[in-house]
């Protein structure tokens, strides 16, 4: 015996959608509101719409907060996938319509956007004009969310990851330098071996920053136990060597950084380490599976074709 649904043929739109998904994450209507650009009425009356439309109640409403109903939770999930699958239809015909046109959501973190940022604009200027390059600095972990989640499209930043269905593009090697006082032992060497870390008084960007874990792994593997003195007060490596400048310790830069931010200050002295130097690797990052993957990879390219002016090595398509 078929029970007929009062609502059967009427179809869900990707707007109802939408709204349900985000009142789904947000759990808040305004919150959920303005993270799509909606308005908030517009936002209730799309999920009424949707709830309607499907014969079952998704939320819970009460005068203090919003709960997902157990259909809710449920089918948050199929809402999701329905949308996601809109975006990679969307993303699929963008990039067949014409490579290089229309958006792309690049992320960048901020220990490399300051950097590495003018020569990636200059390059997409000159060879891409048409197309819209979006930038979002963020840190490593936003980063890699945005990117699960279809908001980015792209990212740039410190490597290896370790994800499961990301996609590394490597672009280039760098070496670490130590940023000292100018009354510094150690300011000006280019000699220093990497056990002189283990008991230098070290000042580190904040938790969250990848930039931090790699100073603090430089640190280990030259025998630095984890009592010695650390300090991590600074947001941003601006900040980072203004402290240096200071007197408070010194610190671990990568070499594209350190002509914009030592630059400015004459009590500041750079230092080399002896050979092999503590390095970072930076790559591209995508979805696997892109389906603009082959104009990142193109995009990859022709940036390690445009770094000649940095202090870094240079790597192949294939680098492991």
């Amino acid at each position: 015996m078929s029970v007929n649904h009062p609502n059967k043929g009427k179809q869900p739109s990707l707007a109802q959608l939408r709204a349900f998904a985000a009142v789904a994450e947000h759990l808040h209507f305004r919150d959920a509101a303005a993270a799509i650009g909606m308005s908030q009425p517009a936002l209730s009356g799309a999920v009424s719409a949707l709830e309607e439309a499907l014969g079952v109640q998704l939320l819970e409403r009460t005068t203090r907060k919003v709960l997902l109903s157990p259909a809710g939770e449920r089918l948050a999930v199929r809402a999701k996938a329905v949308l996601d699958a809109v975006g990679e239809l969307m993303e699929e015909a963008e990039a067949v319509r014409a490579p290089f046109t229309g958006a792309l959501r690049l992320g960048v973190i901020p220990t490399v956007a300051p950097y590495l940022l003018p020569t990636v604009l200059r390059l997409v200027h000159d060879r891409y004009p048409e197309l819209d390059l979006q930038v979002h600095e963020e840190q490593t972990y936003s980063l890699l969310e945005g990117l699960a989640a279809g908001r980015l499209d792209l990212l740039l930043l410190a490597v290896p990851l370790g994800v499961p269905g990301v996609t590394e593009l490597p672009l280039f090697d760098e070496d670490f330098v130590l940023v000292t006082p100018d009354d510094h032992w150690l300011g000006g060497r280019t000699d220093i071996p990497r056990d002189a870390l283990r008991d230098l008084h070290l000042l580190l960007l904040d938790e969250g920053h990848c930039l931090r874990d790699q100073a603090l792994d430089i640190c280990r593997e030259a025998g630095r136990t984890e009592g010695a003195a650390v300090t991590t007060t600074a947001a941003g490596l601006a900040t980072l060597v203004q402290l240096v400048a200071g007197g408070l310790g010194v610190t671990l830069l990568p070499r594209t950084a350190v002509k914009v931010e030592t630059g400015r200050n004459t009590s500041l002295v750079t230092g080399y380490f002896a050979e092999p130097a503590p390095s970072r690797r930076v790559a591209f990052a995508m979805r696997t599976g892109a389906a603009r993957q082959a104009e990142f990879e193109e995009l990859a390219e022709a940036l390690r074709g445009a770094l000649s002016s940095l202090p870094v090595r240079v790597l192949p398509a294939d680098a492991e």
